[in-house]
């Protein structure tokens, strides 16, 4: 991706229509493998209504606002309102604020119960009224301890937990631990440390860029795609729409050098996250930073987070992977982070089909032929079995085929 990285750099303003054509071709097939990704993924972390629902709202409220703060809002609100719902914390609090009303009120039935009893032995011999009294105050005390006990034992009783199976994705599971070959052996104190640590690096590399006015464009790189590989979850194309966000809404890399590469890393075997690689040395072009530096930097900002807090994670799993809150925390996470992913899908959509009048893209709605390559691409891979490097170079026949028969 870096020696591609600097062929682009190299290549100039104006392309001839074959090319633009070619180029609309692959990002219409991109866009169909990225649909089918967020499809396939939705269907694995969709596991009831609630995820359901935190799948589409995240996928639409990344639609309608852009920011470089939103996408982390958006899901750690989805991890937070998993955790609300499985734990029931709602209808614990409400419970909570109400049980003193509700004592209050047997106490008043109680009051009530012991004045009619007065009212009805008025008439009564004062020794037949107070041995009539003392009995059914005795009576309507045991009552009201009978009553208020099992009110209490219901209060902590009726709390349904979270069930727990091994093969049912619609609800909780034990979280397997890893082969004892591929574990990294960390005790929980130093996975503690190393989190910290982290954590702290983190907020202290996002406080500098928020103080600088005018940091350098190495920096603010770093900055951005350490921010974007900490929040990333589900790995995979979920990562496309953090790095279209982080680094093409900057103005360091154009819409179509983004796509030309994002068609690149699918033709091509190994992660999408080394498509950062491709975006680091193009966003220091222009600037007096060679682009090897942009690389490394763009490489260690997206790769040193996940490997990091994976390491830690995996001295503090062995106690962390039955917590129901976190668990529960998770599953909203990745709800939220697969709804980006039908962004990424909108917004590379709006911008995926180029020529040289319209260099930073149009809708791939505009023509029929480009909306029948994603949909080729898409079903290719759905029903055929299609793979993304071969739907992304039929992607590209398609589009060479379209300039010969309309522009030929």
């Amino acid at each position: 991706m870096f020696c591609f990285s600097l062929g682009v750099s190299r290549i100039g303003d104006k392309l001839p229509g074959a090319v633009y054509a070619l180029l609309s071709g692959l990002n219409a097939a991109t866009v169909g493998i990225i649909a089918l990704a967020a499809v396939q993924l939705s269907q694995k972390v969709i596991t009831d209504k609630l995820t359901r629902a935190l799948v589409f709202l995240s996928g639409a409220g990344g639609m309608l606002y852009t920011a470089l703060w939103y996408f982390p809002v958006l899901m750690a609100a989805a991890g937070v309102v998993t955790v609300t719902w499985d734990l029931e914390v709602m209808q614990k609090l409400a419970r909570l604020l109400n049980l003193r009303e509700r004592q209050a009120t047997r106490a008043a039935e109680l009051e009530e119960s012991r004045a009619s009893i007065d009212a009805s032995h008025a008439a009564r011999t004062p020794d037949a009224s107070a041995t009539t009294r003392s009995e059914h105050d005795g009576a309507l005390t045991s009552e009201a301890s009978n009553l208020d006990l099992s009110r209490q034992i219901g209060i902590h009783s009726n709390t349904p937990s979270i069930p727990r199976v091994t093969s049912t994705p619609n609800s909780f599971s034990r979280a397997p631990l890893p082969p004892e070959g591929n574990r990294v052996i960390l005790s929980s104190q130093k996975g503690l440390v190393l989190l910290v640590v982290f954590f702290a690096s983190f907020l202290t590399i996002m406080l500098i860029r928020s103080l600088y006015q005018s940091p350098t464009r190495t920096f603010s790189l770093f900055a951005n795609l350490y921010l974007a590989g900490t929040i990333i979850f589900g790995g995979g194309p979920v990562v496309v729409p953090l790095l279209r966000e982080y680094v093409v809404a900057e103005g360091w890399v154009s819409p179509r050098n983004f796509l030309l590469g994002l068609a690149l890393i699918q033709a091509f075997p190994g992660p999408n996250f080394n498509f950062a690689v491709y975006l680091g040395a193009l966003a220091v072009s222009g600037t007096n930073n060679p682009p090897l530096a942009g690389a490394s930097v763009a490489f260690l900002g997206i790769f040193i987070p996940g490997l990091v807090v994976q390491s830690g994670f995996m001295g503090l799993w062995g106690s962390l992977r039955n917590t129901r809150a976190l668990l529960s925390a998770l599953r909203g996470v990745n709800a939220a982070a697969v709804g980006l992913l039908f962004t990424a899908v909108y917004r590379l959509w709006q911008i995926g089909y180029l020529d040289q009048d319209n260099q930073d893209g149009q809708p791939l709605g505009g023509g029929p032929w480009w909306v029948v390559v994603t949909a080729t691409s898409f079903v290719g891979g759905t029903w055929f079995r299609l793979n993304p490097p071969s739907a992304v170079v039929l992607g590209g026949i398609m589009g060479m085929v379209w300039y010969g028969v309309v522009k030929g």
